[in-house]
């Protein structure tokens, strides 16, 4: 498997290579790539990327703007890493758990003891929960939001307060700390938000979280840090070095598109890590370990998916805001806009045209999230909100 001709032969028969009379070359690995595209640079790999992953996404049936994912997959470089760890596959202790732990360490700004690799950050929650010992307690957060840790914290018997968002989407701080009492165990914020793309205030935020991290453990979910561009926003990592009782989620399932791989991380106290390493079941798997590692360093293609995402986030927030819709300004790989009627009956009108899109999250029932998908894929979805909102 590791000379170029039965790789190649491999990739064809499982699909994902170059045929015998169609060339998809931006499917392939990077080195691959490179050779069908007679040595081309990185930055064109990327290029034809783009154009291959539209053609297969529309051939594929209905276009997925409905989970928040990269629609580019995940780097080239990644699936390099994949093909080229292929003998790592029987190992139960794959040395590559070290080499993430350390790297992602590094692209956060904190020693190796700081992180936890998970089988994706809905692991991460689920391990915050254990290791608080919630069982019988309370936890607060907003809502709506990430659904995972409130529904997993209800499982194990827990109070959840859920707090209303402002009107105008943002956490309610006040209203949070009023919730808060002395079998609150656990405090949840998200940031930017799942499902409202709201990136709250940051003095505001961070006043928060330090305050009450002093009487409870604070989990920050940072799932789309990668695509917040406000020049305001700073990532919650430097209150876990300086001490402070919190957790920050990450994953390498929105910008590295690794969802189908299950890799997360947990950025907090060596204490806290080693606590929430003895509920864990297992390690994530090794090829997932291996692409994440690969697209961590892999900074060309995240600039290249950051941009991108911005080009299509700007098409689908000026059309609507042509047509009259209230927008909540967008910090992630998703837009969340007041429609004026139920969601059911958009998903119906975008379905019909060739797009699934996100359900309804109460109590915003009238509301619509839409992910962001490559710029040709978006530049066709602007031209079916006119019908969908008449």
């Amino acid at each position: 498997m590791s000379d170029t001709v039965s790789r190649r032969q491999w990739l064809i028969k499982t699909g994902i290579g170059v045929g015998a009379t169609v060339a998809l070359p931006g499917l392939l690995p990077a080195l691959e790539a490179s050779r069908a595209l007679g040595g081309a640079s990185y930055g064109e790999i990327l290029k034809q990327l783009e154009r291959d992953i539209t053609t297969q996404r529309r051939a594929a049936g209905p276009i997925r703007l409905c989970f928040n994912e990269n629609p580019f997959g995940m780097s080239p470089k990644a699936k390099d890493a994949i093909m080229n760890a292929w003998g790592e596959h029987p190992h139960y202790d794959p040395p590559v758990m070290k080499e993430l732990t350390e790297a992602y360490a590094t692209h956060v700004g904190v020693k190796p003891e700081h992180v936890l690799v998970t089988q994706g950050s809905s692991e991460v929650l689920s391990l915050a929960a254990l290791a608080t010992g919630m069982k019988g307690g309370e936890m607060v957060l907003p809502w709506p939001t990430f659904e995972q840790l409130p529904d997993y914290a209800t499982s194990m018997g827990v109070t959840v307060h859920k707090v209303p968002l402002t009107a105008d989407l943002h956490h309610d701080f006040a209203a949070m700390n009023a919730k808060m009492g002395a079998n609150t165990k656990l405090v949840f914020v998200c940031n930017p938000n799942n499902p409202t793309a709201v990136l709250d205030n940051q003095s505001a935020m961070r006043d928060f979280v330090i305050s009450t991290a002093k009487k409870c453990l604070v989990v920050v979910d940072e799932a789309y840090h990668d695509f917040a561009d406000d020049p305001s926003y700073k990532s919650m990592t430097d209150l876990v070095t300086a001490g402070h009782n919190i957790i920050v989620s990450r994953t390498a399932s929105k910008i590295h598109s690794l969802a189908g791989l299950r890799v997360g991380f947990a950025i907090a106290h060596p204490d806290v890590i080693k606590k929430m390493a003895v509920f864990a079941t297992g390690n994530p798997n090794t090829f997932g370990m291996r692409a994440a590692l690969a697209s961590v360093q892999d900074t060309e293609y995240q600039e290249f998916v950051k941009a991108k995402n911005r080009e299509g986030r700007a098409l689908l927030t000026a059309a609507l805001t042509k047509a009259g819709r209230r927008v909540a300004p967008s910090q992630t790989n998703f837009v969340f806009f007041h429609a004026g009627r139920p969601v059911e009956l958009l998903q119906k009108h975008f379905l019909a045209g060739g797009f699934r899109v996100g359900r309804a999250f109460q109590p915003y029932g009238d509301w619509c999230r839409i992910s962001i998908g490559t710029p040709d894929e978006m530049k066709q979805f602007v031209t079916l909100i006119p019908g969908a909102l008449a």
